[in-house]
């Protein structure tokens, strides 16, 4: 971690359904960066718009969740504007995944931020687990 700026308050966004260990090590990075943490968790309907399916876990069993992991200084919700995200809760780092590096999604967000002067830091992208795969086991045990 040498030679990395670190943050005064850096957020971490996400939808954080079915909690695993690909969440746990974006936070647990994220919280290296940053001397104040906010985990932001998508709301029910925004995770809806965006994926086209409801969250396995609901808004507040995952904000529960998040309340009780150590590296976690504040837990807040977000709907699909991250600019009214960090509006209402003022950040300068923006932490997401690699998986979202280089995609359109991501540059639109990084240059959206970056007129703000928040910088967008990609961390690893677990790739051994994610929610996604996770989904996809659970609808072939249960169809």
């Amino acid at each position: 971690m040498q030679d990395q700026e670190i943050f005064d308050v850096g957020c971490a966004a996400g939808a954080y359904d079915m909690f695993h260990i690909g969440h746990l090590n974006l936070l647990r990075r994220a919280r290296e960066r940053c001397r104040h943490l906010i985990a932001s968790v998508a709301t029910d309907e925004s995770v809806l718009a965006q994926k086209g399916r409801r969250p396995i876990v609901p808004q507040e069993e995952r904000m529960e969740i998040l309340r009780h992991i150590d590296v976690v200084d504040e837990v807040v919700f977000h709907g699909a504007d991250h600019l009214e995200l960090h509006a209402a809760h003022p950040f300068d780092a923006f932490f997401k995944g690699s998986d979202w590096k280089g995609t359109e999604r991501g540059e639109r967000l990084a240059a959206e931020f970056a007129q703000r002067g928040v910088t967008v830091v990609y961390l690893p992208y677990t790739e051994s687990t994610s929610s996604t795969h996770l989904r996809q086991v659970l609808e072939e045990l249960i169809p």
